[in-house]
């Protein structure tokens, strides 16, 4: 019976049911029929199940997030519709001892209006003191938004004061792929903004009445075009308009045929407009997939969409290639190699520090074990001792004429033969790849737990017992 009421307990939470769904008649009838022995429960005593069942996972947690050197938080706002109140949840993703990655809900708490970004860094904070891992927030992905802006400042400097900030803080605030995705994808809309206007008009002008959707559909039976159905976009989502420009091309070869039958249509996109609209449909069919890929994957990782940004860079390399005089739009529009060696160095700078910290550990340890009969009257700060002694470090210190790194990076990439939904990039990094390598290896299992979109999409609702009900 006590492991039948946490599998209640559990059932509760995990489909989100009232408490009082443990009363019900049917419910009661269908357990007793499968164990005699069953005990009706009452909604107080389904409460208190689910209470401790919280408090069990929460001691768990507590417990594991021990052994977390590093931690990358996101949080996601959310608007309850019924009661119009605002909500945000904090998600902590790490890898632990075992080189699973894994993600835990952290808090789930009311904001009260009028919200401030100070109320939001007060509200991370103290999430964050509550768990223990004030020093361990290695970054953290927020939202688009100028309150975000005033918290992440507020968060970076008082994390700071706990622990330094890797790259002086500099990766500290991750922001979200799908934001930079859909800056850029703006930005490339905005370059051909009369053509699109052309599309849409034309698409408005043609649906608007039955005698002329009649009239373009002949016109496509006539061309023996297999598609039937012009769309419509939404002008605030920049998916919606890549699928209207998509679909318009297929009648490309329509529309200044129904020109001719129909005085009053007077936006039909000419031939360059057409050539344009194509040259930006290639582009936004890789972010439209690449999109896609991100909000439908549970552990939105670096690893895991890294054949998708080669997609991006490979479309954007060659219509930059292919951009001529008469191309200008798309030249403006693609991205260059020019923050490629920025990122490296960004990679040396991190490495270094991991290289500092972890030999710093080492050094610790080794003088305690070798401290004893290395007595002096003086104290160290005073003598000169202390000085003296980095000066000995700094020269019997020999530095290797390649680094780890260099190593590494001039070792063979790892191909993955197969079905590369099965490609564990932690597999590979503690296997033979990177497993003689220490301060790499913990680098990388930091890095690669870090989320590349804020959205969370937690693997459970547990949210009844972060809001008391």
């Amino acid at each position: 019976m006590v492991k039948m009421r946490e599998a209640v307990a559990h059932w509760i939470l995990m489909h989100e049911h009232p408490f009082s769904i443990a009363e019900e008649e049917g419910f009661n009838m269908m357990q007793q029929r499968g164990m005699p022995q069953w005990e009706k429960i009452s909604r107080v005593t389904a409460k208190k199940d689910c209470m401790l069942m919280y408090e069990n996972e929460k001691k768990r947690l507590f417990a594991l997030l021990k052994n977390v050197n590093k931690i990358s938080l996101t949080t996601d706002m959310w608007m309850s519709s019924p009661q119009k109140m605002e909500y945000m949840i904090v998600t902590g993703h790490f890898v632990d001892i075992d080189w699973k990655l894994q993600k835990r809900v952290l808090n789930f708490v009311h904001l009260t209006p009028p919200l401030r970004g100070i109320d939001i860094a007060d509200a991370i904070y103290k999430c964050c003191k509550e768990w223990g891992i004030e020093g361990k927030v290695f970054t953290i992905s927020v939202d688009n938004a100028s309150k975000n802006d005033v918290a992440i400042r507020n968060l970076k400097d008082t994390f700071a004061r706990h622990k330094k900030l890797l790259c002086g803080g500099r990766m500290f605030h991750v922001r979200c792929t799908a934001h930079i995705l859909n800056i850029m994808v703006q930005f490339g809309l905005s370059k051909i903004e009369s053509v699109i206007e052309n599309i849409r008009d034309s698409v408005v002008h043609i649906k608007q009445s039955e005698e002329r959707l009649i009239m373009f559909s002949e016109i496509v039976q006539q061309l023996q075009l297999p598609y039937r159905k012009l769309v419509l976009d939404c002008k605030t989502r920049w998916n919606s308009t890549y699928e209207m420009l998509s679909v318009a091309l297929k009648f490309k070869d329509v529309f200044p045929r129904y020109k001719d039958r129909d005085i009053t249509y007077d936006c039909c996109p000419s031939n360059e407009d057409w050539e344009k609209a194509e040259k930006v449909c290639e582009i936004l069919e890789v972010f439209n997939s690449t999109t896609n890929i991100i909000f439908g994957s549970e552990y939105p990782t670096s690893n895991l969409f890294l054949n998708e940004v080669f997609r991006v860079k490979e479309v954007l390399d060659r219509k930059y290639q292919e951009s001529g005089d008469g191309d200008n739009f798309i030249f403006d529009m693609v991205t260059t190699q020019t923050h490629i060696l920025d990122v490296k160095n960004c990679l040396y700078e991190l490495y270094n520090e991991y290289l500092v910290e972890y030999q710093s550990i080492g050094s610790e340890n080794s003088l305690e074990t070798t401290s004893i009969g290395c007595t002096s009257s003086a104290s160290g700060s005073s003598s000169g001792w202390s000085q003296f002694q980095a000066f000995v470090k700094t020269v019997e210190t020999i530095t290797p004429q390649k680094s780890d790194l260099d190593i590494y990076l001039k070792k063979g990439a790892f191909i993955c033969d197969g079905d590369s939904r099965k490609f564990d990039a932690f597999g590979v990094v503690e296997g033979k790849y990177l497993k003689s390598i220490v301060f790499l290896s913990k680098m990388a299992r930091d890095v690669l737990a870090i989320p590349i979109t804020h959205r969370s999409f937690p693997e459970s609702t547990l949210v009844l017992a972060w809001t008391g009900y």
